[in-house]
């Protein structure tokens, strides 16, 4: 009831929910982005002179259409792409890949695992076990399945996501012993055509999730990016988060792997003394999210040059 009272207040969430529902018959991608935005951001979606990041983000859906993109977004497949450019010694070994959740091998996990839906993002698609003689089973099959009939390039229009082959993954849970934390901190860098210009620090992901962005330098920003509209529940940490011991070589792999792309976000993370990756996202929050303060929205907007993309 309280989620269907949030709905009735909030009238574009409901014309959100009825836009998703018909996307499969509406293929113009121009137009489902322009209804879209209007109901995510409030605003009009200009595309023939973007000028903010979630504007641009919405023009590089359209126009910026390279075929290695499929790979970059497909967590299977990002694997080998990303070792031949950095090494295989920055890869979260995978244990298991299946077609569906009913084919997957339960006797072969470890006691800990995470598994993951190749073309998903987080929520359903992602599922943890910390143990195993506790692990629900059924609701993780739910969950799984579930992720395996969401679509990101229809319901957002994300087009590397089209062609990815939807799988489940395995791979082992890592826990980092010299963290706090119960929850691995994300380190995603912000990249503008291979220059990492921030890194975004989320903590408590699953408990009482904390951003806070820094700049190359680790200096702390005063803005907060990429939220839901109604995202005031996100605030900074209440410790500033240090810096990681292995920052300036995780710089290097974040300009190594977004080399030559407008704009992308490279994720990875510091566990026990070693850096790991995590995953590249094209559209942090599919460009629907909105900025604390409003302006850094023109201001990282400025960053990304769209002149420099190939359009195809």
């Amino acid at each position: 009831m309280e989620k269907l009272s949030q709905y009735l207040k909030d009238p574009f969430r409901i014309l959100s929910g009825v836009l998703r529902r018909i996307a499969p018959w509406i293929s113009n991608d121009e137009l489902y982005l322009r209804i879209l935005f209007f109901l995510k951001q409030r605003k009009v979606l200009h595309l023939k002179n973007p000028q903010t990041f979630s504007e641009k983000l919405q023009w590089l859906k359209l126009y910026d259409r390279k075929p290695e993109y499929t790979t970059m977004v497909d967590k299977y497949a990002v694997k080998e792409y990303v070792a031949n450019i950095i090494g295989e010694e920055y890869i979260i070994p995978t244990i298991g890949v299946w077609d569906k959740p009913e084919d997957i091998d339960w006797d072969s996990l470890p006691d800990k695992f995470v598994l993951k839906t190749t073309h998903g993002g987080g929520s359903v698609g992602v599922v943890i076990c910390k143990d195993k003689n506790s692990f629900n089973k059924e609701k993780a099959i739910r969950n799984l399945s579930q992720s395996l009939k969401q679509n990101i390039y229809t319901e957002l229009r994300e087009w590397p996501y089209k062609d990815v082959k939807k799988r489940i993954i395995a791979e082992p849970f890592l826990e980092d012993f010299s963290n706090n934390s119960q929850d691995l901190p994300d380190f995603k860098f912000f990249c503008f055509n291979g220059d990492p210009k921030y890194c975004q620090v989320i903590k408590d992901r699953n408990t009482k999730e904390t951003i806070d962005f820094f700049d190359i330098n680790w200096q702390h920003q005063e803005f907060i990016g990429l939220n839901p509209v109604k995202g005031d529940q996100y605030h900074n940490a209440k410790v500033t988060p240090s810096i990681p011991k292995h920052f300036q070589e995780m710089q290097v792999i974040a300009s190594k792997l977004s080399k030559n792309i407008p704009f992308s976000r490279i994720d990875l993370y510091e566990i026990n003394g070693k850096v790991y990756f995590g995953e590249i996202t094209l559209f942090p929050a599919s460009g629907m999210g909105v900025f604390k303060p409003e302006e850094w929205n023109k201001r990282l907007g400025d960053m990304l040059d769209l002149s420099l993309c190939q359009i195809s």
